[in-house]
């Protein structure tokens, strides 16, 4: 439980005005961190806390979605602050209230996420780490999508799966397919787009009948990769994927490149919380190869 008292302080310099009456309610929240709403004197925050050693993942998350603000694409929760307090590090939010997601709104996710990939850098990667989940993403700046692959999305997840106990056949089949990645490029050279990084149905809403995306895990990297996320685990209905199509067709290859792509989450997956991911994982693998 953080220590309201010092935390509250902490608001009240930031300008969000908690009075001692307004008791936060939990809202539950990841394995990762906790969710609170703050009843303020003026309005109604979203609050993440964490151990002071996610003050630099809470950080990241706030970076990010400044961000994916650039695009003028996408709503995403207006950034209030982010600091520590105490033992806590927290970040505060807009708070949003939900609404059930409706095919029009499916469909205008699609057309604006389709609008935030078009909004390019000029390199792969991104100026700061940021976390997947509780899991450091490097996000060195680079030129060459493959060896970026290679080094800092499936290769550093290989190896910490090594680390992770996770060695013999899929250390083999995984060396065997990070030397035969080009093949899966051999006529695709994707953009450095704008992502959101970790895109699954639970990482978007809807409010006021516009999509609004939050817990991005943002670089610019192949547009695929979001399409990919949003497969991995289902939730996003034909009006998505139809008017993203409509709005800026994939390339030929997206169905092997899919794989790949989901291949970084299982891996993720499997690191974060075990073996029950280690089949998946071996599957995508052998499909690949």
């Amino acid at each position: 439980m953080p220590d309201w008292v010092s935390l509250m302080s902490t608001l009240r310099v930031h300008d969000i005005n908690v009075e001692a009456c307004y008791m936060p309610h939990s809202i539950g929240g990841g394995e990762i961190s906790s969710a609170w709403r703050i009843d303020s004197v003026d309005k109604p925050v979203f609050l993440k806390t964490g151990p002071v050693s996610s003050h630099d993942m809470f950080l990241a998350e706030a970076d990010g979605l400044k961000e994916l603000k650039k695009a003028e694409a996408l709503r995403t929760p207006e950034v209030l602050c982010c600091d520590c307090a105490g033992n806590d590090s927290f970040l505060a939010l807009e708070w949003i209230d939900f609404e059930v997601a409706s095919p029009i709104a499916e469909a205008k996710l699609g057309v604006q996420l389709a609008k935030q990939h078009r909004f390019c850098s000029d390199h792969f990667g991104w100026y700061r780490d940021n976390t997947i989940g509780s899991t450091l993403q490097r996000n060195p700046n680079s030129n060459d999508w493959i060896k970026f692959l290679v080094e800092h999305r499936l290769g550093f997840q290989f190896d910490l799966a090594a680390r992770n106990g996770f060695r013999g056949q899929l250390q083999i089949d995984g060396q065997k397919l990070l030397n035969s990645l080009a093949a899966l490029f051999y006529d695709y050279w994707p953009k450095p787009s704008l992502l959101h990084g970790d895109l699954w149905v639970g990482n978007w809403g809807v409010a006021d009948g516009d999509p609004v995306l939050f817990d991005p895990a943002v670089y610019y990297g192949d547009r695929e990769s979001d399409i990919a996320m949003t497969k991995l685990f289902g939730g996003f209905g034909d009006p998505f994927y139809v008017a993203y199509e409509q709005t800026w067709p994939l390339s030929s290859g997206f169905n092997e490149r899919r794989l790949l792509y989901q291949l970084y989450h299982v891996l993720n997956h499997l690191n974060i919380f075990g073996s029950s991911y280690l089949r998946r994982a071996h599957n995508i693998i052998k499909q690949l190869l």
